[in-house]
């Protein structure tokens, strides 16, 4: 099974802390449109004995298209490829496109999950990260979106700068509210050459504190437990048969295609990545161009990517599958320098599966950085 994942590449405004590709003129929205059905079918063969499980609209701000738009792209999956019989279709919105009307409309689609970009509840924290919604739109889109959705993921970001303990607590316990089966919980971070990084370098807004995103991360965990949800990815929470599929295959190893402008692309053995500019993409698309880059994936890339992708998720590290797709020298780098975050709690071994504790969750990207190899290949 894998997943086709379509890069629109459009917002209204600019988030402040927000450095994924788009624009926010929507001149060429139609034309792009096109182009991405274009691309689809110049792909297929990429895909010919692949079944896609599943289709994602992501960005930018998919929300942004029209209902008509979004059936062109799924319309032009189905001729393309072979499709699973219910594959999971999910768009990602905000809550300012998402009126009663138009979420009867996605209802009656093919598209039967939403991705809702909330952030936050509250209004000054919208404001500060230059969100399009209000608080209220919030509120009255996922109270509108439930009765028609059933699968139904939010989006929420912690350690926002003079966030207490109380007031990120109160967020959660809003969105359980609503009795949303997913969610998706990600700390502020600031990249270079966002607004967000302006404005702190210039004394505007406090840098985000990393003492208080991990308490915000621990106080997360703990409440939506309580709550039945499977913390089954670092940044991922879902009710049993509610984890995202299109995520999880990323997590997993299996194949994808990215459609769009700056979308990537993983075959197995190679990554590719199409180029970030609009006007590039379109005018490559047009002349039948595929506008990409292909790396080829070393041996140590893909150990690399596994202890990546597995330290992050509930699945964990195959001690088995490193020796037998790797060999014992990968092994023993692993056992070795796992040994000390395994002494100090922060990882465990389990059936053969090394994992990171509740602890060591909230520091699994730097501990898989240290269990890392330089390139061998």
């Amino acid at each position: 099974m894998s997943g086709i994942y379509i890069h629109i590449p459009f917002c209204r405004q600019a988030c402040h802390y927000c450095d994924f590709h788009f624009s926010t003129s929507l001149k060429k929205k139609d034309e792009m449109v096109y182009a991405l059905a274009k691309e689809i079918a110049l792909r297929k063969s990429e895909f010919k004995d692949e079944v896609v499980e599943t289709i994602y609209f992501g960005g930018g701000t998919p929300s942004i298209l029209g209902i008509t738009d979004i059936q062109l792209l799924i319309d032009a999956v189905y001729q393309n490829y072979a499709v699973a019989e219910n594959p999971e279709i999910t768009v990602e919105a905000n809550p300012d496109d998402l009126s009663e009307e138009r979420i009867i409309e996605l209802s009656k689609s093919k598209v039967n999950r939403l991705s809702i970009g909330i952030q936050s509840f509250f209004e000054d924290d919208l404001k500060l990260m230059n969100r399009a919604h209000n608080s209220e739109e919030a509120k009255k889109c996922l109270e509108t979106a439930t009765k028609y959705f059933d699968n139904i993921s939010i989006d929420l970001i912690y350690g926002i700068p003079q966030m207490s303990n109380a007031k990120w607590l109160q967020n959660v316990e809003t969105a359980l509210s609503f009795n949303i089966p997913h969610i998706s919980s990600y700390a502020l971070t600031v990249e270079p050459k966002t607004a967000l990084h302006t404005f702190i370098q210039k004394g505007i807004i406090p840098q985000p504190d990393d003492e208080v995103a991990q308490e915000h991360f621990q106080l997360l965990v703990d409440k939506l437990e309580d709550q039945d949800f499977i913390h089954y990815e670092l940044s991922n929470f879902g009710k049993e048969n509610y984890f995202s599929k299109n995520n999880s295959s990323y997590w997993l190893g299996k194949k994808y295609l990215g459609i769009g402008p700056s979308a990537h692309s993983y075959d197995g053995i190679s990554r590719s990545w199409n180029i970030s500019n609009n006007t590039q993409y379109l005018k490559s698309i047009a002349e039948n161009q595929l506008p990409s880059e292909t790396e080829t994936l070393t041996k140590t890339d893909r150990y690399n990517e596994y202890i990546m992708t597995g330290l992050r998720t509930v699945w964990g590290i195959s001690l088995d599958r490193i020796e037998s797709e790797f060999g014992t020298y990968y092994l023993n780098h692993l056992n070795e320098h796992a040994e000390k975050y395994i002494e100090d709690h922060l990882l465990f071994v389990d059936d053969n599966i090394l994992r990171a504790t509740k602890r060591g969750k909230f520091l699994a990207d730097g501990i898989a950085s240290d269990l890392f190899l330089l390139n061998l290949d």
